[in-house]
């Protein structure tokens, strides 16, 4: 007389493997470093005057509204002349390069002369600074 015994439904619990995914999912989380890559955005001076063919080799300087200092896209440190004499430097050995200085609207004006004097310290004495064209409400 043998007893037959009930088999018992084989069952797997998945609390576990569920808590485990979901600290991973928070660790993955927190640990990741998302980049916003942006370029500065400027509003440009209006002036009338005829538009100058740009080479294609020069050196972009651009200064904010809030006067930080970036060349060819990178910014500096600090707006210190030493600084930006020596990111010019790095930029180009070829002092005829010319150096377009972009500087916001708004921009503090003793950081754009700060720009045109590390420049001219630098050795480079063909700076050029952009406008656009007044908008035609102006007019």
């Amino acid at each position: 007389m043998w007893l037959k015994k009930k088999k018992e439904d084989v069952q797997i619990n998945l609390t576990p493997l569920i808590d485990v995914v979901f600290l991973l999912l928070i660790f993955f989380m927190v640990s990741t470093s998302f980049k916003k890559e942006t370029k500065v955005s400027l509003t440009l001076p209006e002036a009338n005057g005829e538009a100058l063919d740009s080479s294609n080799q020069s050196i972009d300087v651009t200064v904010t509204k809030t006067g930080e200092v970036f060349v060819n896209g990178n910014g500096l440190v600090n707006r210190d002349v030493v600084t930006i004499k020596e990111a010019l430097k790095q930029s180009s050995t070829d002092y005829q390069t010319p150096v377009i200085i972009s500087a916001d609207a708004a921009a503090p004006y003793q950081a754009v002369i700060t720009v045109m004097d590390a420049a001219g310290q630098a050795g480079f004495n063909n700076l050029t600074l952009p406008t656009q064209k007044p908008s035609s409400e102006n007019n």
